[in-house]
């Protein structure tokens, strides 16, 4: 089954792609390897998820954090490479947690990630390399950045 087909069949809705919001590109190809900048929780009304992990927020409002996040990520690669079957797998995760010092289930949340990725692309290509730590602080407060590496297809 496709990427694409994979994707329609979890009958899930893209926010629209998010646009650089500083001095840098939201996706950068080099040798068939696709960078993508960090990411938030982009819903589909351009609002974004806020709040910190141990403080105003459960894990599983972090988990949905996490999974929007993916969503917005999703937006990028089929608006910059046309269709989400231009990616051959997932290659790395780096995952940023807005939580208090005591909070220590960075992991569990950017499985909201994760678990997107791995629905979308197969087990074989969905799930990558990751790292998931805590911050104390995120650009606008929101709840979760992450920045991830895709291999395309050539």
């Amino acid at each position: 089954m496709s990427h694409e087909a994979r994707f329609a069949a979890l009958n899930l809705e893209l926010p629209t792609a998010p646009k650089a919001m500083g001095l840098y590109r939201p996706l950068l190809v080099v040798d068939q390897m696709a960078y993508l900048s960090g990411h938030g929780p982009l819903r589909t009304d351009n609002t974004l998820i806020c709040g910190r992990l141990g403080d105003d927020l459960d894990v599983d409002a972090g988990f949905q954090a996490a999974r929007q996040t993916g969503l917005a990520m999703l937006a990028t690669l089929k608006a910059q490479c046309g269709s989400l079957d231009r990616v051959k797998r997932l290659v790395k995760t780096f995952g940023l947690v807005l939580s208090t010092e005591g909070f220590a289930e960075q992991p569990t949340v950017i499985n909201g990630f994760s678990e997107l990725m791995r629905d979308v692309f197969g087990e074989e290509h969905g799930i990558a390399a990751r790292s998931a730590v805590g911050a104390s602080s995120l650009p606008g407060g929101i709840t979760v950045e992450i920045e991830a590496i895709f291999e395309l297809e050539k």
